[in-house]
């Protein structure tokens, strides 16, 4: 495996219509994203879900509780100390057969105590995807709506993967909003 570069993504971009939006190169207003050196800062969308925790003694990703989430749509959220949200990013993603990518938090916000947690995305997988966003601060953080909170590096492989995501119809294919754990 390889890690791709800037001129790959372009090109997958354009032949498979790899990343929608696509930004081309970095833009630089608020909270950096689009296209860098060798992979791609993605931006979190508007839509939230915050974790409340009242009433529960638990989190089970057996049995998810809906009701311990509260949605909101909003131009910025404030994730509690030692608490998470969810949320998804505004670009969807077409993942080829030959690639696996691996997602890293933007430093602006891991120095603020923001961990954003996304599993890799298989060969083949698609969708908007879901992330997790992880406040280990003893203070609130403000997280910005359609700003980048995230980068994706690709790796591509010398050969197809034998069972590709979309061949053993994996439950996160094809999301379109946030989604919570699924058995």
């Amino acid at each position: 495996m390889a890690v791709k570069s800037d001129t790959w993504i372009k090109r997958m971009v354009r032949e498979q219509d790899m990343i929608r939006p696509f930004s081309p190169r970095q833009i630089r207003k608020g909270i950096s994203y689009g296209l860098s050196s060798y992979g791609y800062d993605f931006r979190v969308a508007d839509e939230f879900q915050i974790f409340s925790g009242i009433n529960f003694t638990e989190i089970d990703p057996k049995k998810p509780h809906d009701k311990a989430l509260t949605a909101v749509k909003a131009r910025s959220i404030l994730i509690p100390p030692h608490s998470f949200a969810l949320a998804r990013t505004v670009e969807y993603f077409k993942i080829p057969r030959s690639v696996l990518t691996i997602c890293m938090g933007k430093s602006t916000y891991a120095r603020c105590g923001l961990i954003v947690n996304v599993t890799p995305f298989e060969p083949e997988w698609e969708g908007y995807a879901t992330l997790e966003l992880s406040n280990t601060a003893p203070l609130p953080v403000r997280v910005y709506a359609n700003e980048g909170i995230a980068q994706l590096i690709f790796l591509e492989s010398d050969e197809m993967c034998e069972v590709s995501y979309a061949d053993k119809k994996g439950k996160y294919q094809a999301q379109k909003k946030i989604t919570l754990a699924k058995l």
